[in-house]
């Protein structure tokens, strides 16, 4: 992780989280948007996501969230879950996430170049989990969720919801449940909270990442279409 780019940000606990920020290249105001990581860390694939954001108008900022039990900056294989993520996978909470995720918004509203009622979130796998939890807990104008696993832990908690939330689920995916997909939109559409949900048939679990296995590049591409036309429309950079 670049030097220039790790910021670091104090959470109401007591603890310090590092996390990735990027910028674009004008002077804004533009859109804020908070980048929730995969069960793997902040890695490379994250990173290059949020410069992807940056590129399209967003300033951004990707939290740590495995910062109370990992080291700073861990990387994981992906190869590694049950061994090297799995624990601190396991350790993590809702209450610890909410002071994460407040952290980083408040990060945000102190940003020169950031439009401060303009904030959304995204997140992928676990990231996409917390992403409905920053929906559900801060003020946002946007959030999207890529294959979340355990979304469905949070649906009574759906009545909280703040802005028009974004689903993307892989149809081949193993790891989450249709019977859970259809527990975490029966539960937003039951508050009359405003929700896309996406389907791909032809997708699996992280199909977006190009590091792991299950990457499809024409999912991934359509995909993220899909969400800068979102974030342009409810965000408007």
């Amino acid at each position: 992780m670049s030097d220039q780019n790790t910021v670091i940000l104090q959470v109401a606990d007591g603890t310090e989280m590092r996390a990735y920020s990027a910028f674009p290249s004008g002077t804004g105001p533009v859109p804020g948007i908070i980048l929730l990581q995969e069960a793997f860390g902040v890695n490379a694939h994250i990173r290059s996501v949020a410069d992807r954001l940056a590129a399209a108008g967003y300033a951004v900022i990707a939290p740590e969230l495995f910062h109370r039990t990992a080291t700073p900056g861990l990387e994981i294989d992906y190869a590694d879950f049950a061994t090297i993520a799995m624990p601190h996978y396991a350790a993590i909470n809702h209450p610890d996430l909410t002071a994460d995720l407040q952290a980083s918004y408040a990060w945000l509203q102190t940003q020169a170049q950031v439009q401060t009622d303009k904030i959304g979130s995204i997140g992928f796998c676990l990231g996409g989990q917390v992403s409905f939890l920053a929906n559900i807990v801060l003020p946002l104008t946007a959030a999207v969720s890529y294959y979340g696993g355990g979304t469905h832990t949070l649906k009574d908690r759906a009545t909280e919801l703040h802005a028009p939330h974004l689903f993307f689920w892989g149809g081949l995916d193993e790891h989450i449940s249709k019977a859970h997909v259809a527990e975490v939109t029966d539960a937003v559409e039951a508050a009359g909270k405003p929700f896309i949900n996406t389907v791909i048939s032809y997708a699996d679990h992280g199909f977006h990442c190009d590091a792991r296995g299950s990457y499809h590049p024409q999912a991934a591409a359509e995909a993220w279409a899909m969400t800068l036309a979102f974030f342009g429309e409810k965000l408007g950079a």
